[in-house]
This record gives C-alpha cells, sequence and structure tokens, in this order.
C-alpha cells in the first residue's frame, strides 16, 4: 500500500510539471502575425490525399480557391486514392484551373499490400509538384482566406524546413463533439508547446507544410513507408532530425484549418487506434517515454477504481486524484482555448474526464497490436 502510494505521489508530481512545463511553452511561443512582405517568389504546391470524400472534398476546395494569395503562384493537387464514391468528380465539379487531380490506380502499390496509402497518394503529389513549399491537409477541412498567406510569410521569415501550424474541429453541437474538441485542442497546445521546446516533434497532417527540397534530402517516406499512420509526425522527425532549428509550430488564427467531429462512437475508436498505432514507431524518444509516462498515470485511476471494491480508501483517492489531475490539465488548456477561441467549452472539461481516461489507457493498449478499420480499409 505504501509503495503504490509513493508511486502515485511521483507520478502525481511529474504530471503536474509537465502541465506547467506545457502551459510555459504555449505562453512563450509568440502569436505570427502576418508580414506586409511580397510572395512574389514563392511557388505553393498543395497536395490534398482523399479518399471517399465525396461529402466534404468540394467546400475544402472552394476555401483553398478563395486564399489572398497570388493565383500564379499557388496549384492544387488533389490525390484520389481509390475512391468507391464520386469525389473526382466532384473535384473535375470545381471551375479553377488550378486545381489537379491525379489517381492511384489499382496497380498502384498503395492497393497492393501496401501499408501505407496516404503516404503514396503525397508521394504521387510531391512527384507532380512544382512547388518550392509543399503544403498537406486533409479532404475534411476548410481554410480561412490567409491560410496559404500566413505560412509563406512565417516560411520567408525563419527560413523555415517545416511548420506545423493548428488544427481545430468546429461546428460541435453534441456532449460528444465537445469531448473531442477538447481533446483535440489539448493536443494541439501539447504540439505547440513541444514544438517550441524543442522537446518533441509533434505535427498533424491536415495542416502541415515543408519545402520540396528537404522531403526530397530526408528522402521522403522511406523507412516509415510500412506504417500506415504517420505521414505527419514521423516525417516531422526526420526533418528536424537534419534540421533541429528549422522545425516550427505555427500559432497564428489566420493559420488555423477547421474540420468535424467524427460522428460516432465506432468512427472514434478508429480513428484514435490510427492516431495510436504510430506511438510505438517514434524514433523521437522523447515523445515515447512521455506518452509512457503519461499512460501508466492514466492506468492508475483504472487501478484505483478496481481496487475501491476491495477498499473504499482507494476510491477517495482517486476522486481527489482526478480534482488534482483536471485542475492542473485546466491550468495549461486554459491559454490554448483563449487561442481557439473555445474557453465555453472549459465547463464541460470534468465530464469528459470520465470518458477521456477509459479511452486513453483502451486505445492505447489496442492500437499497439490491433488493426482498424479506416475509409473502408483494414489498416495496422
Amino acid at each position: 500500500m505504501i509503495v503504490l502510494i509513493i508511486v502515485l505521489v511521483f507520478l502525481a508530481l511529474g504530471y503536474g510539471v509537465l502541465m506547467i512545463l506545457y502551459r510555459y511553452g504555449w505562453q512563450h511561443l509568440p502569436e505570427y502575425r502576418i508580414s506586409k512582405e511580397t510572395f512574389a517568389d514563392i511557388r505553393v504546391s498543395i497536395i490534398i490525399p482523399a479518399r471517399n470524400e465525396a461529402d466534404h472534398i468540394q467546400p475544402c476546395l472552394q476555401a483553398i480557391c478563395r486564399q489572398h494569395y497570388p493565383a500564379h503562384l499557388m496549384e492544387i493537387i488533389v490525390v484520389d486514392d481509390q475512391s468507391t464514391d464520386d469525389t473526382a468528380a466532384r473535384v473535375l465539379a470545381v471551375p479553377d484551373a488550378r486545381i489537379r487531380l491525379l489517381q492511384l490506380q489499382a496497380e498502384e502499390p498503395a492497393s497492393v499490400g501496401h501499408r501505407a496509402p496516404k503516404k503514396k497518394a503525397i508521394e504521387m503529389g510531391i512527384a507532380h509538384a512544382q512547388g518550392e513549399l509543399i503544403v498537406t491537409t486533409d479532404a475534411d477541412c476548410v481554410a480561412g482566406p490567409n491560410w496559404i498567406g500566413s505560412i509563406v510569410s512565417f516560411y520567408r521569415q525563419h527560413q523555415a524546413q517545416c511548420i506545423a501550424a493548428p488544427v481545430i474541429y468546429s461546428r460541435e453541437q453534441s456532449f460528444f463533439d465537445i469531448f473531442q474538441s477538447l481533446d483535440f485542442m489539448t493536443m494541439q497546445g501539447i504540439t505547440g508547446a513541444t514544438v517550441h521546446l524543442h522537446i518533441g516533434t509533434m505535427c498533424n497532417g491536415a495542416n502541415l507544410a515543408y519545402t520540396r527540397r528537404v522531403f526530397e534530402e530526408v528522402d521522403g517516406f522511406t523507412g516509415i513507408d510500412g506504417i500506415a499512420s504517420g505521414d505527419d509526425m514521423l516525417l516531422m522527425y526526420k526533418i528536424y532530425h537534419a534540421y533541429p532549428d528549422r522545425v516550427f509550430y505555427l500559432k497564428c488564427r489566420e493559420s488555423i484549418v477547421y474540420t468535424l467531429p467524427v460522428k460516432g462512437w465506432r468512427s472514434f475508436w478508429h480513428q484514435r487506434l490510427r492516431w495510436a498505432s504510430k506511438a510505438n514507431k517514434f524514433d523521437d524518444k522523447r515523445l515515447t517515454y512521455v506518452l509512457a509516462g503519461v499512460y501508466v498515470w492514466n492506468l492508475c485511476f483504472v487501478l484505483l477504481a478496481l481496487l475501491g471494491f476491495y477498499d473504499s480508501y482507494w476510491w477517495l483517492i482517486a476522486a481527489f486524484l482526478l480534482m488534482y489531475k483536471t485542475i492542473v490539465e485546466l491550468y495549461f488548456l486554459f491559454p490554448v482555448a483563449k487561442f481557439f477561441r473555445k474557453k465555453r467549452f472549459l465547463w464541460y472539461f470534468f465530464p469528459g474526464q470520465f470518458l477521456h481516461i477509459p479511452y486513453i489507457v483502451s486505445a492505447g493498449l489496442a492500437g499497439v497490436w490491433s488493426t482498424y478499420q479506416w475509409k473502408g480499409r483494414k489498416l495496422k
């Protein structure tokens, strides 16, 4: 009993320090303002891998076509990853000469036992791209009109090789949507803090930019192409390894891209399994150690709940630690929510713990071994 309490105290203190560190990193990450400089010499290629996105691809493309950026310096490449719906037709129906549609055919490696079809789609897009700067997003995302301008402005000012930019959920309607939004916003805050403090390499492929030259220099997805997920973080680490002082997080409201929460628990579960599946694939061991510590911390709540059936004393400890966990997480999350203008959702944070802890424990364990369904494919 004494040993367990000592372990709990150690984990609680460590977790509190981690949240303070994350808040420090986020607060000291300066918010970027778009420079007035010209963009006359920067050509941008926007790569959008798409599979069965007929319901989302047109709003995505229409938002990109409305960018306040010179039209002749921007190309939009949609790579249709063997969609079984009319995604391709929806792309062709958008009347803009900057849009190019590429299609992975059935004979492509992506469909013949290849475990990373999204990486294959991005590779194909980059192979046909002409831009100096590659920007990737997802087909279910919508960006504001200064999205590309803010990324290019930051790229020029900092001579960046890789830029992670913010992604956030929108149009939340239910408690489940808000729970997802809070969880995702927390990850965005951690991403910004870790990248700024150089204590980890995190990003989201729905809003990621890197130079074409550095993608070729690090040999693209070679070495990580057998992993279904990780077209973002695993690539980012390869770039960080080559240019540790040229990898950034762009904290700028005009750089945000918006996506929607998934609908239904089954889709949510498979999405989180997909994210968790790369947890043990990181070469960046700083993230591996932190993820392992956070996982054990959350696992302790499950163990305490079970021990409570033996002695209700453990339930009191669990309740105290849960309040502590909520307080230190809100301490970190408040400035993040302020930046994303979602402070109103913080009222749902405590009840969300009763979903968050079980899903972290179960998805973290299942993600290492389980397969998952994504876009009609069974992946690992």
